[in-house]
């Protein structure tokens, strides 16, 4: 499991042509096991335990990259390079542009496209977070050519650098300022969720009694076996009515939109939300944002006001597998939806998102977040 496809799927299975090279060097792998001499199994026993194997992971993370391999395959610290820079983002829009309230990440991958490393398993990945200035350092690169990749906690998209990262031993690579501006269109007039590229912030609910591991009843939630079973629970009859500046996405917003079991029969689901409008800009279009975590044999449709004719509609996600396998993201996907103003109305609109692939118990999305957006230019 080297190289699964879990949360990924299918855009993540490995393959290779006739002819390609390819090698790439795993491990080593360490096992750590302490123990307790006393008879005594008290819970605070077993936190010291917990914290002493914190405390020696944290001392194999500052050995990284090891001496000791023999493998001329394993390189030592000295046969790699460095990368370092600084990351800002700008948004006009965002009261938190540039102050990096939690700081971005920043990583190299083989040179791709857009966000092309979520899917990326041929090469290598080397991550950092910026401090709150923005400054990164990434350290032990292996040499090679990569592309810049980043993501902030807090703003929409991914931000990749136009320029060819060339990495050899002992090298210290500068790429100086760099830039992302979050894909925006006008002021927000309403937003749902967080953009973190997770769906934990939402609606989890209590597990079945007969499935509950008391683990994860406080903390990670999620990681409760056959939740998707609860929405039915939820909503037997009637989908999700979220109503903006009413409800609350923590309490009102369920985590994945998921199919609804009648009869062992697993129907799709249509999601409204509801919001407000004044001063329409009738010539205008407005934009609703989709941040979407992750998605399992899925497609997501988008109608305006009248629940007829379909707005946007994605491909059919593929098989990430998060929903039935506990995980709350997973590979990411971000749409972008402009909405003429002459669809929209004074006063009560609503916005449809209907979840189109039914029959499976796992099929479902899980949100990021949401955003509603004034016109072009306001």
């Amino acid at each position: 499991m080297f190289i699964g496809d879990h949360y990924v799927g299918k855009d993540i299975h490995f393959n290779l042509q006739d002819g390609e090279y390819w090698k790439k060097t795993l491990g080593p792998v360490f096992i750590y096991l302490n123990s307790n001499s006393s008879q005594n199994h008290s819970g605070s026993t077993r936190d010291l335990l917990w914290k002493d194997a914190k405390a020696q992971m944290q001392k194999e993370v500052d050995s990284w990259p090891y001496n000791f391999p023999a493998s001329v395959e394993f390189l030592k610290s000295s046969q790699r390079g460095s990368v370092i820079g600084r990351f800002l983002i700008y948004d006009r829009y965002s009261n938190i542009s540039g102050k990096l309230a939690d700081v971005p990440y920043v990583g190299l991958a083989l040179p791709g496209q857009l966000g092309s490393w979520q899917a990326e398993c041929k090469g290598y990945q080397f991550w950092t977070r910026t401090d709150t200035n923005g400054y990164f350092t990434i350290n032990n690169i292996i040499p090679g050519n990569y592309s810049l990749y980043a993501w902030a906690p807090g703003f929409v998209g991914d931000f990749m650098h136009n320029v060819t990262i060339p990495v050899s031993a002992g090298s210290k690579f500068d790429v100086g300022v760099l830039t992302f501006q979050p894909p925006r269109a006008g002021p927000t007039l309403w937003e749902i969720g967080v953009p973190d590229r997770s769906a934990a912030e939402f609606f989890i609910p209590d597990p079945d009694p007969k499935y509950i591991n008391n683990l994860y009843m406080n903390v990670e939630k999620y990681r409760q076996y056959g939740l998707w079973e609860r929405y039915t629970d939820l909503y037997p009859k009637d989908d999700l009515v979220y109503k903006v500046g009413t409800s609350d996405y923590k309490k009102d917003w369920f985590f994945a939109q998921v199919t609804r079991n009648v009869g062992n029969k697993y129907s799709t689901t249509t999601w409204q939300i509801k919001f407000n409008l004044t001063n329409i800009q009738q010539k205008s279009f407005y934009m609703l944002r989709i941040a979407i975590a992750t998605a399992h044999m899925a497609r997501l449709e988008v109608r305006v006001n009248t629940n007829g004719d379909t707005l946007f509609r994605t491909y059919q996600f593929g098989d990430g597998n998060a929903i039935a396998r506990h995980g709350i993201h997973g590979f990411q996907w971000n749409y972008e939806v402009p909405i003429e103003g002459k669809l929209l109305f004074q006063g009560e609109n609503t916005i449809f998102l209907t979840q189109s692939f039914g029959g499976f118990a796992f099929s479902g999305i899980m949100y990021d977040y949401l955003r509603f957006e004034g016109p072009y230019g306001a």
